[in-house]
């Protein structure tokens, strides 16, 4: 019976709740056109003790009040408001509507007693009228609140939530939350140990130490984060503390996407990965960022990836004088000029933005963009990066990441390009897969022309992985953790370096502006991250917990499901130690070998032959001596060695092999 009851008064809240907009004002008109004369009838009653000695006279102001209040309250917006959704606004309007109508009403008094004998007093109509106003905000206000809380209590129950932060961030959020749908704001948590006690907005401020008592006692059932200006270090420490707690743990949006409109406060998104890591980024040299873009032609190829999009948004801000961006895949090239268009009209941004279907395979295309748009800067992010899949398609991953990179590199070279940047990888260094591999041909292909002697200044930017890329585990978890588990990792012990991406392509961009022709930089990517822990602190911040063998009634497995092919537990960013520093404390140079354009050619010649007759065991075996560091997996290898001795006799495999190069030079 009792939960009978409450959904009737949800259905009797609900069917209040959707009258149309017309019938609620109207509703509004008529209790303030009863509620005004009424105020001012109780004043003068309560003024003079009887109503027989001012209504002799003074009867017309009653509806003389409703006639001046309702169009003051009217021009206010008083009618416009939402009762349910009623905030400090409302009661300025009531304050100012009651002010105006008492003062009017005054003035009218005034002129009336004024022309002939009176039995009332002016000064005791005017102290009338002063009750009147005290009276009048009670009547008029006093129901629109009344019926705000009835709508609000009826409501269906929503998430508990305590807010950590109890700045102004925290404050502005629990404004907005405050009378919708979905959260309950019931307390507030801060570091700041003199505030705990307070209260702000009807809400009880609480040290952290209290959390856990908090989720008991106030069935708390998410956590929202309102610091969007502390470190990351900072915030991984608040993290650490709540994971181990059984609530939800999300936060607002950052304070730039506030202020550029892409976000409101009441925004809430899923913790960022970026703040479990606690690593907190290095404010950009300003002077370093725009040496190669400010009034220059850049252009980005792969432009629609998550690395060379996101270029593309940094040097949309450099000031170019053009940005050409350059990319094989239809949508996402439309996706990224549709985004650089709406920036550049909405910051008023004079950038010629250009975009170009195309591919880097093609040599005349690229020269012919080049020399079209007098390209100074060239950043050449377009690349196949998904070790798996490379692995098995090697000829389209050698014809993409290396022929790709020496027919931009040459058209560039041809095309007088000053500077021509490679983002490269750390799956690079002694690679285990094709992938690793190509990318790493690419930078002896750089490295070679430079060393051959050119005007074009090449330099490869070489890190890790990148959060929330596609195809990386962030986006993989999160999609996992909503459908019920299991969460996937490859291995128990799998480390990974991990970076934002706008971290990594400010990087990109100051590090291109260093180069002195075939560097090597390398990003300090700080401590590696073991995947499976990764895995662990996503889902405890979703507030549930990990099913394993100490806790068989928990939500979600981690399954473990083995080294995908070619696959390394842990990636490095330099061969050998051979490093030195630069301008930048998170960009380093490496010092490493490199092949002379003469051995590279005798191995490009032997690549391209290999690919024409479609020759994937020759392929391997020849990234294997052009990249010495290259070992391929033992499984891998015994399959190349049993395919190739089909097609050829081992003597020609061997004659084909060892007249190849392989001395390095320094």
């Amino acid at each position: 019976m009792v939960l009978e009851s409450i959904e009737e008064r949800y259905q009797v809240a609900g069917r209040l709740s959707r009258l149309p907009r017309k019938i609620k004002r109207l509703v509004m008109v008529v209790a303030d056109s009863v509620m005004v004369p009424l105020a001012l009838l109780c004043a003068f009653v309560l003024r003079f003790g009887d109503l027989s000695t001012p209504l002799a006279e003074l009867w017309w102001l009653l509806p003389l009040s409703a006639v001046i209040s309702v169009p003051i309250f009217a021009m206010l917006g008083l009618y416009r408001a939402v009762v349910r959704f009623m905030g400090p606004r409302v009661v300025y309007a009531v304050l100012k509507g009651m002010t105006l109508s008492t003062l009017l009403l005054a003035l009218i008094a005034f002129v009336a007693l004024s022309r002939g004998a009176n039995v009332v007093s002016t000064s005791a109509v005017f102290s009338a009228l002063i009750v009147f106003w005290a009276l009048g905000l009670l009547y008029v206000g006093g129901p629109r609140f009344i019926v705000r809380g009835y709508l609000q209590r009826q409501r269906r129950p929503a998430d508990r939530v305590a807010i950590y932060g109890a700045g102004e961030a925290g404050v502005r959020l629990a404004s907005a939350l405050i009378g919708g749908q979905e959260f309950v704001p019931v307390a507030f948590v801060d570091d700041n140990r003199t505030l705990a006690g307070s209260v702000i907005n009807g809400i009880e401020v609480y040290d952290p130490r209290a959390i856990s008592r908090l989720i008991e006692e106030l069935e708390v059932s998410r956590v929202l984060l309102a610091l969007p200006s502390v470190s990351r270090r900072r915030r991984r420490s608040i993290l650490q503390r709540l994971e181990k707690l059984p609530v939800h743990v999300q936060t607002m949006p950052n304070f730039s996407d506030l202020i550029s409109g892409q976000a409101r406060v009441d925004d809430l998104r899923e913790v960022d990965v970026a703040d479990l890591l606690g690593r907190d980024t290095v404010p950009p040299n300003e002077k370093m960022l725009e040496a190669s873009v400010r009034n220059k032609a850049v252009m980005v190829t792969g432009a629609g990836g998550s690395i060379g999009s996101e270029l593309c948004r940094q040097i949309l801000r450099l000031a170019p004088t053009r940005i050409v961006i350059f990319e094989i895949s239809e949508p996402a090239l439309y996706n990224i000029k549709k985004e650089l268009d709406f920036v550049a009209c909405r910051d008023d941004l004079d950038v010629d933005i250009v975009a170009l279907l195309g591919s880097v395979q093609n040599e005349q295309k690229v020269l012919e963009v080049i020399r079209s748009f007098s390209i100074d800067t060239f950043y050449h992010a377009a690349a196949y990066k998904h070790v798996p899949i490379v692995e098995h398609n090697m000829i389209e991953g050698l014809q993409n990441n290396v022929v790709g990179t020496l027919n931009a590199a040459r058209a560039a070279i041809d095309g007088h390009v000053d500077t021509f940047v490679l983002v490269s990888t750390d799956k690079a260094v002694c690679p285990t897969n094709v992938m690793g591999a190509t990318k790493r041909l690419a930078e002896l292909v750089l490295q070679g022309l430079h060393q051959r002697g050119t005007n074009t200044r090449f330099c490869m930017v070489r890190f890790g992985n990148v959060l929330e890329s596609s195809g990386s585990v962030v986006p993989l978890f999160r999609e996992q953790i909503r459908r019920g588990g299991p969460v996937t990792v490859t291995h128990p012990e799998i480390i990974r370096y991990f970076m934002t991406i706008p971290e990594a392509a400010q990087l990109v961009i100051q590090a291109g502006s260093m180069a002195a022709g075939g560097d090597v930089f390398v990003l300090d990517m700080a401590k590696p991250v073991k995947i499976a822990d990764l895995a662990r602190r996503m889902i405890h911040l979703t507030g549930l917990s990990v099913r394993d063998e100490e806790n068989p009634d928990g939500d979600i497995d981690i399954e473990y499901t083995g080294l995908r092919p070619a696959e390394k537990l842990y990636e490095e960013l330099l061969i050998g130690n051979n490093v030195a520093g630069t301008e930048h404390p998170r960009i380093l140079r490496a010092q490493e070998g490199a092949l002379t354009w003469s051995q590279l050619e005798v191995f490009l010649d032997g690549l391209k032959a290999a690919s024409d007759e479609l020759d994937c065991a020759t392929v391997r075996l020849l990234l294997v001596r052009a990249v010495e560091e290259y070992v391929p997996a033992k499984e891998i290898r015994d399959i190349v060695w049993r395919q190739h001795s089909t097609m050829l006799r081992e003597k020609e495999v061997a004659e084909k092999v060892t007249k190849l190069p392989t001395k390095r030079v320094q």
